[in-house]
């Protein structure tokens, strides 16, 4: 599974990348590791990001030449030579010959070669003084150490000096996570490293600086690149601020990006308890470059070891943020559950689920048809889901009479036998509901464990045999995995296991629309038997 944002688009971008590109492997070598000191060989992946890292405003646009993305991101597995990948770049960033500013057009209007930073300053950030050398700096310096160019530089363990004609011209710095080091600098490019381990204030005050200091020399365009492997949900990482933004984009809740980002993980849905749907969820997140020369049975084999943290490498090795032991729901049945183009037909009767909050979240309406069990976000009654977007000024809130006149819309198009609606934030307004549909709309409070855990548990197993069916939404999708575990203190009596409820895997990932669809389908479960209907086909989940 890829993300890959903005989405890549039929006619290419001017690009720099691929000069960049040839540069790197002309000129530059592996650093630390068992490669050390041979050329350098970028995969298909990092080829991808650099064409997309070093792309232009076309001719005649009135950026035109200056970099698309001020910022970029790159997020893949354990092993996936990420630290070289910026050490690379910032060596091209600080070499004297290195093609990466705009020079101008060529007749046909592709850029011509790049020319080199004047004067590049190039901080490059780990989260401690200790991982500096470890990381991109440590590389950069053994590049230049062991690179085509040796004598272009200066090296040392607080800075590497680009050298012209015997003078110092531009540097590249190590930084650790202090707010205000390097207050003040003219950056050129800058580089993060790990930027999931980067999660205290200090870290955070830090690339904030760095950002706020990249528009203070605009003739050499700068701009930031970090590299990461996926960290803890919920930490609040740095790395985490960029694959939420990512999401964002993805959506298209952000007009205009200036970020580029590409994160490469594996799919939901293997079983990681098997040893070959490990390899395969590994293989997929590696990529078909690194996964050739990897030992993917050697990884997949630790999670074998008696008290394996396994959360730890189903992070490290699939590249995913949210393990999937800590999901709700598993997304990959869910897909298979989907039936395209179907849709509940008028006059149907139908159960409808309410659930959301008014500021700073989202709310949803989900119609289940009584008869087959498929559900409807959106159909031909309209879109019954209402989310704050990123960039959302702070007073957002939902728009109660649109809220309101989808629910009419519904109302009007099916035979809505019954409507449970978690009363929390719209108590007024369920109650004018109620008042105005009299026998069908009713209060269920999500608050109540008990009932909570048996209503969850009904739509599991409906997911989990193909009783419930749905139009394949990505929206719904969505909340269906950002859907987490939240334990509580109550035990399953025949197991012995404590017993949970539906809780964010993160502050931001709302699930208000998957607490709709399972009140969508307790409310059908609470009917069947006491409504008549007609079969018009099955709910059996679709083979394939």
């Amino acid at each position: 599974m890829q993300l890959i944002v903005p989405p890549l688009e039929s006619e290419p971008w001017p690009t720099l990348g691929a000069a960049v590109c040839d540069f790197i492997e002309e000129r530059a070598v592996f650093g630390p590791g068992s490669l050390k000191g041979q050329p350098a060989r970028l995969n298909s992946d990092q080829r991808l990001v650099i064409y997309r890292l070093y792309e232009l405003f076309p001719r005649g646009h009135a950026r035109a030449g200056r970099r698309r993305f001020q910022r970029g991101g790159m997020s893949v597995r354990k092993g996936s030579a990420k630290t070289e990948l910026l050490a690379w770049l910032s060596y091209a960033e600080l070499h004297p010959d290195g093609p990466v500013r705009f020079n101008g057009w060529e007749r046909d209007g592709t850029p011509r070669l790049g020319r080199p930073v004047n004067d590049p300053y190039i901080p490059l950030m780990a989260a401690t003084q200790e991982q500096v050398a470890e990381l991109a700096y440590g590389a950069l310096m053994v590049i230049c150490e062991d690179g085509a160019d040796p004598e272009l530089f200066d090296i040392g363990l607080d800075r590497i000096l680009r050298i012209d004609g015997g003078r110092p011209d531009g540097k590249a710095v190590p930084i650790a996570g202090a707010p205000n080091a390097r207050d003040g600098a003219r950056t050129t490019f800058q580089g993060i490293d790990e930027p999931h381990r980067l999660y205290l204030p200090n870290h955070k005050a830090a690339v904030e600086t760095m950002i706020a200091n990249l528009p203070k020399r605009p003739l050499e365009d700068p701009w930031m690149f970090s590299t990461t492997t996926a960290g803890q949900p919920g930490q609040n990482s740095v790395a985490e601020d960029e694959y939420i933004e990512a999401q964002a984009i993805a959506r298209g809740e952000i007009e205009r990006p200036t970020f580029s980002f590409f994160h490469r993980q594996a799919s939901d849905g293997y079983d990681m308890s098997r040893p070959e749907d490990r390899v395969e969820a590994i293989r997929e997140a590696s990529g078909p470059d690194v996964a050739e020369w990897s030992d993917l049975e050697g990884i997949a084999a630790q999670w074998d070891r008696p008290r394996a943290d396994k959360t730890y490498l189903e992070r490290v090795w699939c590249n995913r943020w949210t393990a999937s032991a800590a999901q709700a729901f598993n997304p990959k049945t869910w897909e298979r559950n989907e039936l395209p183009g179907e849709r509940i037909p008028p006059k149907s009767k139908v159960t409808v689920g309410f659930d959301g909050a008014r500021m700073r979240d989202s709310t949803a309406l989900v119609v289940c048809d009584v008869a087959t069990g498929f559900m409807e976000l959106r159909g031909s009654w309209g879109f019954g889901l209402w989310e704050r977007h990123e960039d959302a000024d702070e007073d957002w809130e939902v728009d109660e009479s649109a809220v309101t006149e989808t629910l009419a819309e519904i109302m009007r198009t099916y035979r809505v036998v019954k409507m449970y609606c978690d009363p929390p934030h719209w108590n007024n307004t369920v109650g004018e509901w109620s008042v105005r549909y009299p026998d069908r709309v009713e209060e269920w409070w999500t608050n109540r464990r008990r009932p909570m855990v048996q209503a969850i548990a009904a739509f599991s197993e409906a997911i989990e045999t193909g009783r419930l069916s749905h139009s394949g939404d990505p929206d719904l999708a969505r909340h269906i995995a950002n859907a987490g575990r939240k334990p509580i203190n109550l035990l399953d009596e025949s197991t012995g296991e404590r017993l949970w409820i539906l809780g964010k895997l993160h502050e931001t990932r709302k699930f208000d629309a998957a607490m709709a669809a399972i009140l969508a389908w307790q409310a059908r479960m609470d009917v069947l038997g006491t409504v008549q209907t007609t079969t018009r086909r099955r709910g059996a989940r679709r083979i394939r």
